[in-house]
């Protein structure tokens, strides 16, 4: 797994189509209960080096009912994204994970992780990398039918940006069925000790 790591965390696949300072930024361990599979880096993620250092990881660990400290514990919590860099600025906001990644080393790391319980998919491209042709035609209809895809051991997860409020209010069933659901399970998931 150390070597792995240092490969990806030296990956420059990517250099020619991002700017100077390319940083992958993940966290992984053999003995991680959680995985949390997301997009790609945002801008201030990728010059702390730290997954999910932004107002989007507070949201996504009061979602969770997790604190820092157990977010940020690469023993029992891994956090892969479907691009390691950040990919960039678009018209209406970061451009969308290059695949590149993903292919080259998500095959690779997934089976060092033995001990996943739960895998979270958040955010439509890590639905689709994870989920494939089971998941729906939106995000939406995805992370409606989160119970069929939580039985194979992936809950999909709208991506917790602050961007997507609008979406939680207008989908109140979120906050009501699942996130009760995604909090019991990731308990579960942490404090399995097999």
């Amino acid at each position: 797994m150390d070597e792995l790591l240092a490969d990806i965390r030296s990956c420059r696949t990517c250099s020619q189509q991002n700017p100077p300072g390319l940083r992958p930024v993940l966290q992984a361990s053999s003995t991680a209960r959680l995985l949390i599979v997301s997009q790609a880096p945002g801008r201030k993620v990728e010059q702390t080096g730290i997954p999910f250092n932004d107002v989007s990881g507070e949201r996504l660990r009061d979602w969770l009912q997790i604190d820092r400290d157990t977010f940020y514990d690469a023993a029992r919590v891994a956090i892969v994204p479907m691009d390691f860099c950040y990919p960039g600025k678009g018209r209406s906001g970061d451009l969308p994970p290059r695949p590149a990644c993903a292919a080259i080393w998500h095959p690779r790391l997934f089976p060092l992780m033995p001990r996943v319980r739960l895998t979270l998919a958040i955010g439509q491209y890590a639905q689709a990398g994870l989920l494939g042709s089971a998941r729906a035609a939106t995000l939406t209809e995805t992370v409606r039918d989160w119970r069929t895809h939580l039985a194979r051991g992936v809950l999909p997860l709208p991506h917790p940006s602050p961007r997507n409020r609008p979406w939680v209010l207008h989908n109140p069933w979120f906050e009501a069925e699942l996130l009760p659901v995604l909090r019991a399970r990731v308990g579960t998931a942490l404090a399995d000790t097999d």
